[in-house]
């Protein structure tokens, strides 16, 4: 019996395990090793520093990390998207209690850092997936995925880069591993080559109006240096009887006239060869003929303007109370978007999106992550409209936004629109009781 350890000290040695297991001391986090598409990587090995979360009051874990990155397409083109993913084979530390942990309450993300032709860092998230981890057992392995753009040709290297494990058990809690000594070794390489450039050509115009025969001035920038460029009057989709021809300077710009007699004309284009080709042209820019028809004898001719305005939206109210959930179930938290209302009243070519991005759900036990908000857009136009509104896609939104609505360019837009989405919060279970609440900012351009 003198050897049994009092039982204050059990009891706060309990306390203390069952804290650490709730609040996940997890360096890692995610469900079976994936074997991405692709061309697979090399799994390196690079020293890591993680931070565990400050309430499990334990000294930082530097370890090793062993992680691969793999790529959906080794030979991009400039222009072309690639999928990169980044798995972590084997984590820094493991679960350091004798408690096992839950599935599914770890979420990954990171980044991937890019050298050589192009420099930068791409970001990676992984599902929120992991299987049971048993008490003093290594952590399963996880994946993360992300896109980047080739805008280089050349070789561009791709080594793992810093990762941070976000649990939601109990409280949400962050698990950041930084690289030790970055960047980390390459564990992939891919080789870019010139492909098709975007086409970045802009066409301005002098005036937006003139009189039949009158002379608009037509400048342009980011044309093939040393290009012939056809200027062009346009009558809807149409291409009318006024052209005129410029060379492109060694910059690519030029600026030149355009005699306008077609009485039809709603916009000027320019491109370079003998048609008109999207990818090599700009345009078009709004342009109107005066009606300058003679009055008959014992007539009056009467005029009067159409006054261009401007983009605006306006909303129903700024406050929405999502439903609520039981502690210890969470689910889906839902409710509705304040109907939003878009006025396009500017009579130019240019369209409009409307984003939307949330900040961080806080309370009084912690916070509920951005990510976990989604929603599902729609859009109405109000008819008559020239242009139509196409609702933005279904998913979360996040602190990194997504499009609720917008409308293409065209020769004329405008309209009123009304704009409105279902809202569902999926709040963890176990979240700390109490009001948490987050602010979701519109943008419209």
């Amino acid at each position: 019996m003198g050897s049994t350890p009092p039982r204050p000290r059990r009891s706060r040695r309990w306390r203390w395990a069952s804290l650490l297991g709730a609040t996940a001391l997890a360096v890692t986090a995610g469900g079976a090793l994936a074997c991405p598409a692709g061309a697979a990587g090399t799994n390196v090995d690079f020293a890591t520093h993680c931070i565990p979360p400050a309430i499990a009051g334990l000294p930082p874990i530097d370890g090793t990390t062993t992680a691969g990155v793999s790529v959906d397409n080794a030979s991009p083109k400039v222009g072309d998207t690639v999928t990169v993913t980044y798995t972590v084979v084997t984590a820094a530390a493991g679960n350091p209690t004798d408690l096992a942990l839950p599935a599914d309450i770890m979420t990954p993300t990171g980044k991937v850092t890019l050298g050589g032709a192009q420099t930068g860092d791409v970001t990676v998230t992984g599902p929120k997936k992991n299987p049971p981890v048993p008490g003093k057992a290594a952590f399963p392995s996880f994946s993360m995925t992300g896109t980047f753009t080739v805008t280089k040709a050349g070789q561009i290297t791709l080594s793992p880069g810093d990762y941070n494990i976000h649990t939601s058990y109990i409280m949400e809690l962050d698990t950041p591993c930084t690289v030790t000594n970055p960047p980390a070794p390459v564990s992939q390489t891919v080789t870019a080559t010139s492909g098709t450039p975007a086409n970045t050509r802009a066409i301005s115009l002098g005036s937006a109006s003139g009189d039949p025969g009158a002379s608009v001035t037509v400048s342009g920038t980011h044309f093939t240096a040393g290009a012939t460029v056809t200027l062009a009057g346009r009558s809807g989709g149409t291409q009318t009887a006024d052209t005129a021809t410029v060379t492109a300077n060694a910059q690519g710009s030029f600026s030149g006239s355009l005699v306008v007699n077609d009485r039809t004309t709603t916009g000027i284009v320019a491109y370079e060869g003998g048609s008109w080709n999207a990818d090599k042209g700009a345009g078009p820019a709004a342009y109107v003929v005066n009606d300058n028809t003679p009055v008959p004898p014992g007539g009056q001719k009467l005029t009067t303007t159409v006054k261009a305005g401007t983009l605006s939206m306006s909303q129903a109210g700024d406050s929405v109370a999502l439903s609520a959930v039981g502690f210890g179930k969470g689910g889906a938290s839902s409710g509705k978007l304040q109907t939003v209302t878009v006025q396009d009243f500017r009579g130019g070519p240019a369209g409009w999106s409307l984003t939307g991005k949330v900040t961080d759900f806080t309370g009084p036990g912690g916070r509920i992550d951005a990510g976990r908000l989604s929603w599902t857009p729609a859009c109405a136009t109000k008819p008559g409209s020239p242009s139509t509104c196409k609702a933005g896609s279904a998913g979360a939104l996040g602190g990194s936004g997504a499009t609720l609505a917008s409308t293409s360019d065209g020769t004329l837009t405008g309209g009123e629109f009304t704009v409105d989405a279902g809202l569902s919060l999926d709040v963890p279970a176990f979240t700390p009781p109490g009001a948490y609440s987050g602010v979701l900012t519109l943008t419209l351009t």
